[in-house]
C-alpha cells in the first residue's frame, strides 16, 4: 500500500487530511514549507502506528516541488492518493496588489497544483487507478479576495482539464470547494472537511464526484 502524498500539510485541513487517511492505515508523506510544520504532522500521526515521512518544499518553485515528490515516492512508492493544499490566503482588492504578487500567489494555489499533478497522475494513468484531489475555495468570487478568488478559478478550472485527460484512465480527480474560514469547532471545522477527502478516495468509479462543497 503505497499511502497518501499531503502537499500543503500545515495546520487546519493539511494535517486533519493526513490523519484521515492515517487512521485507515496508509502511510502518508506530509509536504510543507518549514520542518516544524511537517515535523509537527508527522508527530500527531506516530500514534496511529503508519509510517508519516516529512518533507520541505516551495510549492512555488518546481524543481523544489518535483525534488519532494520524487523523495516521497522514492520512500513510500507511487501515491494512491494525493492531495494538494497548499494556498496562499489573503484580502486584496482589485488593484492593491503589485504584478508581481499577484504571480507568487497564482504559482503557490495554482502552478503548484498543476506541477503535482503534471508529476503523479502520468502513473496512476498508468496502473490504472489513483486519486488526486485539490482543495478549493470561494464557491463565489469576492472582489475583497482578487488573488484567491482567481487562483480557486484555476484550481477548478484545473481540476476539469485533469479529469477530462486521466478520469478515463481510471484516476479519480476532484475537489473540495471549502465556503468559509477552517477553524476547530465552527461548520468548517477541518476533521469533518477530511471527511470529504477519504470519501473521495472510496468512492466507486460510476459514483466519482468532481467537486464537493463543504
Amino acid at each position: 500500500m503505497a499511502g497518501a502524498l499531503i502537499i500543503g500539510a500545515g495546520q487546519g485541513i493539511g494535517q486533519a487530511v493526513a490523519r484521515r487517511f492515517a487512521r485507515e492505515g496508509l502511510p502518508v508523506a506530509l509536504i510543507a514549507r518549514t520542518k516544524e510544520t511537517v515535523a509537527a504532522g508527522a508527530e500527531a500521526i506516530g500514534p496511529l502506528g503508519v509510517r508519516a515521512l516529512p518533507l520541505t518544499a516551495d510549492t512555488a518553485d518546481e524543481a523544489s516541488l518535483r525534488a519532494a515528490l520524487d523523495a516521497a515516492t522514492g520512500e513510500l512508492g507511487e501515491p494512491d492518493v494525493v492531495v494538494y493544499n497548499a494556498a496562499v490566503i489573503r484580502s486584496d482588492a482589485v488593484g492593491e496588489l503589485p504584478h508581481r504578487d499577484h504571480l507568487e500567489t497564482y504559482a503557490v494555489n495554482v502552478l503548484g497544483a498543476l506541477t503535482a499533478a503534471a508529476h503523479t497522475l502520468p502513473a496512476m494513468a498508468r496502473r490504472g487507478g489513483g486519486t488526486f484531489v485539490v482543495t478549493g475555495g470561494m464557491p463565489e468570487m469576492k472582489p475583497q479576495y482578487v488573488s484567491l478568488s482567481l487562483g480557486k478559478a484555476g484550481v477548478r478550472a484545473l481540476v476539469e482539464l485533469l479529469d477530462t485527460q486521466y478520469g478515463p484512465s481510471g484516476v479519480h480527480v476532484a475537489t473540495v470547494t471549502v465556503g468559509g474560514a477552517v477553524a476547530p469547532g465552527t461548520a468548517w471545522d477541518p476533521d469533518d472537511i477530511a471527511e470529504h477527502y477519504w470519501r473521495l478516495h472510496t468512492q466507486p468509479p460510476g459514483q466519482w464526484e468532481r467537486e464537493v462543497l463543504h
